[in-house]
């Protein structure tokens, strides 16, 4: 018997007593040492609440936009690949002296959680990285279905191939 089973099967302890939460057996009253709670079943297809569509986690393709004042390139393109190097998720970035671009994808429940985390991204790793102080200039954040459905159009955004840090 595990440590402290006693008094959640039926003890006077704050789980299990007779008024508590779970205290029951199958028929509603008091639970007897031993007895195995009953069981219930979900029928195939059924969801939990918190499962439904507009509650999962969701991929957006999301390009960032930076620009401002030049910057050595040498140094733009390390603070990029240290970037890149802290936040495996970026697929590409290119940049110039004075702006930059970078694509990701991007797990969230809806677009305003996207957008936000995306937002964020520059200002919260600018120390970290070595970033320019450049600031955002643009954002795209699409979903997948959008993205795909771009890329087979032959418009949008090239895919982000090859990845990694590159110039324009």
């Amino acid at each position: 018997m595990r440590p402290g089973a006693a008094s959640s099967r039926g003890g006077t302890g704050s789980r299990g007593g007779a008024g508590s939460r779970g205290g029951t057996g199958s028929r509603g009253g008091p639970r007897v040492p031993g007895e195995e709670r009953a069981l219930t079943s979900v029928a195939a297809g059924d969801r939990f609440r918190a499962e439904e569509p507009e509650h999962t986690p969701r991929l957006w393709h999301v390009t960032l936009s930076v620009s401002g004042a030049r910057a050595p390139l040498t140094e733009v393109r390390r603070a990029l690949e240290q970037l890149a190097h802290d936040h495996p998720f970026l697929l590409t970035s290119r940049y110039a002296d004075d702006h930059a671009e970078i694509r990701y994808w991007e797990e969230a429940r809806d677009l305003h959680d996207a957008a936000a985390v995306a937002l964020r991204l520059w200002g919260e790793h600018r120390q970290t990285a070595g970033l320019p102080p450049w600031e955002i200039v643009g954002l795209e954040v699409i979903d997948r279905a959008t993205y795909h459905q771009r890329i087979a159009a032959g418009y949008g955004p090239a895919p982000a191939t090859p990845v990694g840090v590159h110039p324009f």
